[in-house]
């Protein structure tokens, strides 16, 4: 049985249905990552899961029972907001005890617990400091003490590592994983970051618009996204597209007229149509300049050597901007054009509703 369902569920604030009628199944110690652009209903969604926005329509169902109408305190959850929300004037050990203080836990059950997520976190020697002697990883570390102790059956997090800068969001997200491995417990984690999806989730929940483009584990994304949605969100640098026409198709190999680029032949089981307007897609990284299946001429108008990688940009003759990526410093001059190449098991094509047909 999933830990955690959602059923046909809506929120609307009058007249705007934000959240769309969602279906979502979590199994018990998963790590579930909502991800989307900004306004897709992420931290809502969240939000209604935690008891702190209603349900306009549908079911929220927690270890099979129904908390629609239960309050936060009584669904077995803990959140971990984006502001660390600490008490100042408090203790490191007061502060991850306040939830255990407002429950009247024993003092003996409080200090258990307070120092037994102390231990996991790391923050034993900083149990008598205040927040203000604290580096930012440290409270957060603290916010998320405070939801341990409380031992949910759910860990609810909206985005916690947004206000940290980069070199410590990449550590947060290290110890946040061996958080989860060693607690074995559910986490469903809220990001606009693709890089915190993709290295923490077990399965990831494409969110657009109030609903679910998709739902895979971060591989599957990647390789085999179901729209042009999700194929141009996960992935950084994004996928690029190139417009085409499909002029002719059996079944088994797709050719698309790509215009001044030429024309390429997919061999490869798809649902193409001839005559369809379609979109041809290529991940940057995908792209080299050693030959493959297909070469197109391209003159970089910007490029970026990043030591490990080079990113170049490009516009190609139909208007579509072109990025590439290529390994170490290859030689790219800027507003020289080179032939760029890949392979044709690396292509994605999709119809004009924007969905996968190859």
């Amino acid at each position: 049985m999933s830990q955690l369902s959602l059923k046909r569920l809506e929120k609307s604030f009058n007249d705007a249905r934000i959240i769309k009628g969602i279906d979502l199944e979590v199994s018990e110690g998963e790590f579930v990552v909502f991800v989307g652009p900004s306004g897709c209903g992420k931290s809502t969604l969240l939000r209604m899961i935690a008891g702190l926005e209603d349900v306009t329509q549908g079911e929220i169902v927690i270890g099979g029972k129904v908390v629609n109408d239960l309050p936060p305190v009584q669904r077995g959850i803990a959140m971990v907001f984006q502001s660390y929300a600490l008490y100042p004037h408090m203790t490191v050990f007061e502060n991850i005890a306040f939830p255990l203080r407002v429950e009247k836990l024993p003092t003996d059950e409080v200090n258990t617990r307070v120092h037994a997520a102390a231990k996991v976190l790391q923050l034993e020697p900083r149990l008598q400091h205040r927040p203000g002697q604290l580096s930012g990883g440290q409270r957060q570390r603290v916010a998320i003490g405070r939801a341990i102790v409380r031992q949910p059956k759910i860990f609810l997090f909206d985005e916690p590592l947004s206000n940290l800068d980069a070199a410590l969001r990449s550590e947060m997200r290290i110890e946040l994983m061996e958080l989860h491995k060693r607690l074995g417990s559910t986490m469903v984690y809220v990001t606009h970051d693709q890089v915190e999806a993709m290295t923490m989730a077990d399965k990831i929940v494409v969110l657009d618009a109030g609903t679910i483009a998709q739902v895979g584990s971060p591989l599957e994304l990647y390789h085999k996204p179901d729209n042009l949605f999700v194929a141009g969100f996960i992935g950084s640098p994004k996928m690029n597209f190139i417009n085409g026409t499909v002029t002719s198709a059996d079944g088994e190999t797709a050719v698309v007229d790509l215009g001044a680029l030429g024309t390429i032949s997919l061999p490869r089981q798809s649902r193409a149509i001839a005559g369809q307007t379609v979109t041809l897609g290529i991940r940057p990284e995908h792209l080299n300049l050693d030959g493959g299946d297909f070469t197109i001429p391209v003159t970089p108008k910007i490029v970026e050597h990043l030591g490990i990688h080079t990113v170049t940009y490009a516009t190609l003759p139909g208007g579509e901007n072109f990025v590439a990526l290529y390994e170490g410093d290859p030689d790219v001059p800027e507003g020289q054009a080179r032939d760029v190449s890949f392979d044709l098991r690396q292509v994605h094509l999709f119809d004009q509703a924007g969905l996968a047909v190859y």
